[in-house]
């Protein structure tokens, strides 16, 4: 790997990369070597501020290829490939940079090949419709509030001006999230559909009714958990205050659709879900 050469593409767009080998341990009661099983990347924070950090088992340092395939360093962005050399080879692409006011990483779904194209391909297909539809142009689409839409960290939020939502349908100052991630909390926010699900910390994603019944069914004490009850995959609208701590918030007017960015498409991102 030329671990020097990202470095620089990461120096390059302002940030600061550190590579942390993982080593195998030895497991005495069971007799053999334990390993990690998979690369990570990741934001960390030292005295001198947030960086990239690239975790990486020993023993997979010389079956993993990194590289950068583009940088934008007026855009503070980069993608990064990582490629895995097994008898199937497989390559994982990862859009590194800044928005608003931290370093991100997003898992990049298709085969792009530089960062506006990765930035296009984190949009989900009703987004891309809208932006369309608008007639926008490259430098248009990539601003965070525009004709077809409003961004907030991985949330879209796309003009439904025509929606009538009953009151009694609308839930006040509601989470959104991905998984483990920090909720943006939504002034007004009502779901149409969906699937309910019981969500503990131990299930982020949340388990079906059917699924959540079995499962303390089989463990009786676990049903003192902590579970909330909350819906999966619902079409979800929102009006009023966007706000999350990470992220200046906005302002929606009317009910707009709100959309997850396409990360959960990706191999490296199967086990999260759309959850709010």
């Amino acid at each position: 790997m030329k671990l020097e050469h990202i470095e620089s593409k990461f120096a390059a767009m302002g940030a600061r990369l550190k590579v942390r080998a993982i080593p195998s341990r030895w497991q005495q009661g069971e007799r053999h070597w334990l390993s990690p099983q998979d690369y990570a990347i990741d934001i960390q924070r030292d005295r001198h501020g947030e960086f990239f950090e690239l975790r990486l088992p020993t023993h997979l340092a010389e079956v993993v290829d990194f590289s950068v395939l583009n940088v934008k360093p007026e855009r503070q962005h980069l993608l990064l490939s990582a490629r895995k050399l097994l008898d199937k080879p497989q390559t994982d692409r990862f859009l590194c940079g800044h928005d608003e006011r931290h370093w991100f990483v997003a898992a990049v779904p298709g085969r792009v090949s530089n960062v506006a194209d990765a930035m296009e391909s984190l949009k989900p297909a009703e987004v891309q419709v809208a932006q369309a539809r608008e007639g926008l142009n490259s430098r248009q689409r990539n601003r965070r509030r525009n004709a077809a839409f409003r961004r907030q960290g991985e949330w879209f939020f796309v003009p439904a001006p025509d929606l009538v939502v009953d009151p009694v349908r609308v839930l006040h100052n509601e989470p959104i999230r991905r998984g483990r991630g920090k909720p943006h909390l939504v002034q007004e926010l009502s779901r149409v559909g969906g699937t309910k699900v019981y969500v503990c910390r131990e299930f982020p994603n949340g388990l079906t009714e059917k699924e959540y019944q079995q499962y303390v069914r089989e463990r009786p004490e676990r049903a003192r958990m902590g579970w909330r009850v909350m819906v999966r995959d619902a079409g979800v609208y929102a009006r009023g205050t966007v706000r999350h701590s990470d992220h200046a918030t906005i302002t929606l007017p009317f009910w707009h659709r709100v959309l997850m960015n396409t990360e959960t498409q990706t191999r490296t991102m199967a086990n999260v879900a759309f959850l709010d």
